[in-house]
């Protein structure tokens, strides 16, 4: 059982930057939160939950970095940005995982009677959590559920997609395209006037909807997390690890140097 804590809304979280990207020191509480006020009041923001592929895949794709930054909250979804926070000064720095924190703000929306809505993934796992996630989060309100194709959508696709979110009532959106489609898609749909928070969660869907396996909670917790994905997808995810994550090492370290040289000289 998640426990709900109310909070006044803290739209001014502490934050570093990583390689150029800000990440916030948040919490599940504070940012679920601030998720639910946004929802309740149909402002336009979104959410990245950022790790060291989104870093990386950022410092190759400035608009893809711009779209991050631009976020309203961009939480520390895997533990190397944790450690990177604290060893930047963040001691109190937490992690906060895209799919627990669906989890978190899906309890409370049940609770709350606040309808969420999906987008992405295919029909399958759509399919999937339309029905299991009532299951798990009684009287969960699931107003709106699309797959996408995976082209690229025309101008007037997005508007039908947006016009379509909009009518369905939906007040929580969670966007499941992957980096960095759905960061993307999120920078451009908020620009574009869509009044909803919308959450980039990546593969919280597939997990979520039983398609995949998570991680064992030791490994997460020891910033493992990419190994057991990279075993149980190693034909897709292997390039990724293997090249981001030695070059996120050497660029990281190089930061970390730099800005206590900085320091030494002040």
């Amino acid at each position: 059982m998640i426990i709900w804590v109310y909070l006044m809304a803290n739209t001014n979280f502490e934050f570093r930057r990583i390689l150029g990207q800000r990440v916030d020191a948040t919490t599940y509480i504070t940012a679920t939160k601030q998720v639910l006020d946004w929802g309740q009041a149909g402002r336009r923001a979104y959410v990245c939950a950022s790790n060291v592929h989104m870093v990386m895949e950022g410092c190759d794709d400035a608009e893809l970095r711009q779209a991050v930054n631009d976020a309203d909250l961009i939480t520390a979804d895997g533990m190397p940005l944790v450690w990177a926070l604290r060893l930047l000064g963040l001691k109190e720095a937490e992690r906060v995982y895209a799919p627990a924190l669906m989890e978190h703000i899906l309890e409370v929306c049940a609770r709350e009677q606040v309808p969420v809505g999906l987008y992405g993934s295919s029909e399958y796992v759509i399919q999937q959590l339309t029905t299991r996630l009532p299951q798990r989060f009684k009287e969960l309100q699931i107003a709106y559920a699309c797959s996408p194709p995976y082209r690229a959508l025309s101008d007037d696709e997005e508007q039908t997609v947006r016009d379509d979110i909009a009518k369905s009532g939906a007040k929580v959106l969670f966007v499941g395209l992957g980096c960095p489609k759905q960061e993307k898609w999120m920078a451009r749909n908020k620009a574009a006037g869509l009044a909803i928070p919308t959450l980039g969660v990546g593969a919280a869907f597939d997990f979520l909807s039983g398609n995949k396996p998570q991680a064992p909670a030791i490994m997460q917790q020891l910033g493992l997390e990419w190994l057991f994905r990279m075993v149980t997808e190693p034909r897709r995810l292997w390039y990724r690890y293997f090249y981001h994550n030695p070059r996120f090492i050497r660029k990281f370290t190089g930061q970390l140097l730099s800005s206590r040289h900085g320091l030494k000289r002040l």
